[in-house]
């Protein structure tokens, strides 16, 4: 295997191994398929990225085409919907095409079936032809009808097209063979009777195609090269071959169908018809509600197309169905959003904060960074007086040597500001906290290469002040439902899992003036808090957003430890996408995966890297600090270990002599990624 293969997926691997055996470049043609009787979810997105990324990389046409071949079931909507979802990705299609642009040729091939005698019109129920059908270790029973002559058919034929018949009261069924161990192939329908208006062709048409009779015949049409299916076609490619060897012309280019795992996505469903029951019954508030898991729901709640792109590549394509852990999704787009958001103050659950030696009247314009990630993103002014709203979980009068925040009588850095100290509280007539009194250092402004501005206190915290201050509406996302696979339990709906708590909306939250002019769609990180975007329900007079994901994945620290049943030790959540990880540390799991990070590149490396930052949210610095002093050659574990000082600093982890020789350590040392990590947080 040359090294180039070793990076293909299996289904390039296929494509290159036709180019390899002379199948001309020029012949190449895919597309992608989608029955327009829902929105398109995030399992979509790896049939669309695959399929448009299959034409990009050999630079071949690729076909939007709409199998619309159920009239009771789909809608102009969903058309648009796909189309704006697929152009929002970034990919653009050769050719718009629809199967009802098929029809009559279809017909056609329907009564040329009949004419050589391989289809019949059969009249029985649908119950009664099931049960002919067999067993897959028994033969069918025939049909009364099976051997009717080819003028019969051709008339009952002609006449289901005339709309002489009741729905359901006639099918024509394909003669293959009923005593084939493949069930499919037991003389399966082409052809029943719907008395629905079609989206396109309205009321022309009362009999419609089945799928299988339609897909591979419109790929035919369309001389697609390579029909990629998901693997609950693989038994239907017996018949997709089948029906393509009655119509071939060998002049012609044959389609190759090959099948490929459905992404399934954890704490979510990717049933359209499950999704739709959600819409119906208005446990969200339709198909782009933030927390669904369509293409046009993820938009909304901020996501990009390149976080999407990057979690299709991530995730892979593969030959066994499995499921993706929802934290690799929001691991992309915190990733995206990391480099491009720009930063911001806002302050969700408001306590007025009084400095008593700021002069009163007074403000100050601060320069704020946009984004530390970009050096040419450059600053923002920020309004600064004496009285300000902090967030009410940011005080306690009383708390232990682990809380960074404001307390009474220690100290804390106002972002971008000042650092204060705690002195007094003010409480209502039921004791709650209404007011906190601090002094500040008015020497120690951010910036100002003050002796007292360089001073280092434990904690920093994010603030707005309370003139300058616009008020906004944040819609606050946690995952749709609490089961890990909602939809897997036999005994139980998938409804009985959705969380209750999905949605919390704080009416008036209270955002820095920057953010006033804000857009439908921008996208910001609001410091300490998580990245949120701008909702489309935002108007002139008010602001929305949702927020998109948090500065980490805080599940795992939500979820109870299951409880040990039948003398077996208790697991964890499995939050990684692996195995359960029985009674083993995060600090073990996360050896396990650093002994192997220098064998890894591309996208493995990027998701063992995911995997370690995950893992560290459950380390504590006591943990970690004997890994310092690990062999220089073990430089996996090293990386590791700086991976997750890295995720401790950023929780407020106080640095020291240990932390900073560890650092230095890094950046001389001649690996490139261990140099890269250890780069990422010196400062």
């Amino acid at each position: 295997m040359t090294e180039e293969s070793a990076t293909l997926n299996f289904i390039e691997q296929i494509i290159a191994d036709d180019l390899a055996a002379g199948f001309s470049p020029d012949k190449l043609r895919f597309r992608f398929p989608p029955e327009p009787n829902g929105y398109l979810h995030i399992g979509h997105a790896a049939s669309i990225c695959l399929n448009f990324g299959l034409g990009e990389q050999h630079d071949a046409p690729v076909n939007l085409r709409f199998d619309d071949t159920n009239p009771s079931k789909e809608e102009q909507e969903y058309v648009d919907a796909i189309k704006n979802d697929i152009q929002w990705l970034g990919f653009k299609w050769a050719q718009e095409c629809y199967s009802s642009d098929y029809f009559q040729q279809m017909y056609d091939w329907a009564l040329q079936l009949i004419k050589e005698g391989k289809a019949y019109v059969d009249q029985q129920s649908a119950a009664a032809m099931a049960e002919q059908k067999g067993t897959p270790t028994t033969p069918g029973v025939a049909s009364p009808y099976r051997d009717r002559s080819v003028e019969e058919n051709l008339d009952l034929f002609g006449r289901m097209k005339a709309g002489e018949f009741e729905q359901g009261s006639y099918v024509l069924r394909a003669k293959i063979d009923m005593a084939s161990p493949n069930m499919l192939m037991r003389d399966p329908l082409l052809y029943r009777i719907v008395r629905k208006a079609h989206h396109r062709t309205g009321t022309e048409w009362c009999i419609y195609p089945m799928y299988d009779w339609a897909h591979g015949e419109s790929d035919y049409i369309e001389q697609v090269s390579h029909s990629l299916c998901t693997l609950e076609f693989k038994m239907h490619r017996e018949l997709y071959d089948w029906f393509l060897d009655q119509i071939y012309d060998p002049a012609k280019l044959r389609p190759k169908q090959r099948e490929f795992a459905r992404r399934n996505l954890s704490y979510t469903v990717m049933s359209k018809r499950k999704l739709l029951e959600l819409v119906q019954t208005k446990t969200v508030s339709g198909w782009d509600d933030p927390r669904m898991p369509t293409i046009s729901g993820l938009r909304r709640r901020g996501y990009t197309p390149e976080s999407i792109r990057k979690f299709s590549d991530l995730s892979g394509i593969s030959k066994r169905d499995s499921v993706t852990d929802v934290s690799l999704l929001e691991y992309c787009i915190r990733e995206d959003l990391n480099k491009t958001a720009t930063r911001v103050m806002a302050v969700l659950d408001p306590v007025k904060l009084v400095i008593t030696n700021y002069p009163e009247g007074k403000t100050e314009l601060l320069s704020a960074e946009n984004n530390p990630e970009d050096p040419n993103s450059g600053t923002h002014e920020l309004p600064f007086s004496g009285e300000l709203y902090i967030e009410r979980e940011d005080f306690k009068e009383e708390a232990g040597s682990k809380f960074f925040r404001l307390t009474l009588g220690n100290e804390v850095r106002l972002k971008s500001a000042y650092i204060i100290k705690g002195e007094s509280v003010v409480k209502d007539d039921a004791g709650n906290i209404i007011e906190i009194h601090c002094t500040a250092d008015l020497d120690s402004r951010s910036g100002t290469g003050t002796e007292a501005s360089t001073r280092k206190v434990k904690g920093t915290l994010h603030w707005v002040s309370i003139q300058h201050a616009i008020k906004a509406e944040v819609r606050e996302y946690d995952r749709l439902f609490l089961d890990e696979a909602p939809d897997s339990h036999e005994d139980k709906s998938f409804m009985e899992f959705v969380n209750p708590n999905s949605l919390n909306v704080i009416k008036e939250a209270y955002l820095e003036p920057y953010l006033k002019e804000a857009k439908l769609g921008d996208k910001f990180q609001f410091q300490r808090l998580g990245y949120f975007t701008v909702d489309k329900d935002s108007t002139a007079d008010k602001l929305v957003f949702n927020k998109t994901v948090g500065l980490r994945d805080s599940w795992a620290k939500q979820q109870p430890a299951p409880v040990a049943q039948n003398n077996q030790p208790t697991k964890q959540a499995n939050q990684g996408g692996g195995q359960p990880q029985g009674q083993r540390s995060a600090l073990n799991e996360i050896q396990k995966i650093a002994k192997k990070y220098t064998n890894l590149s591309g996208d493995k490396l990027a998701a063992a890297r995911a995997d370690i930052a995950r893992l560290a949210e459950e380390v504590t610095y006591e943990e970690l600090e004997p890994l310092f002093q690990t062999a220089a050659k073990k430089v996996g574990t090293r990386i590791g270990a700086m991976i997750v000082l890295g995720v401790l600093l950023n929780k407020g982890q106080e640095r020291n002599s240990e932390i900073d020789s560890f650092i230095a350590s890094g950046l001389a040392d001649g690996n490139v990624e261990l140099a890269k990590e250890a780069g990422s947080i010196s400062k």
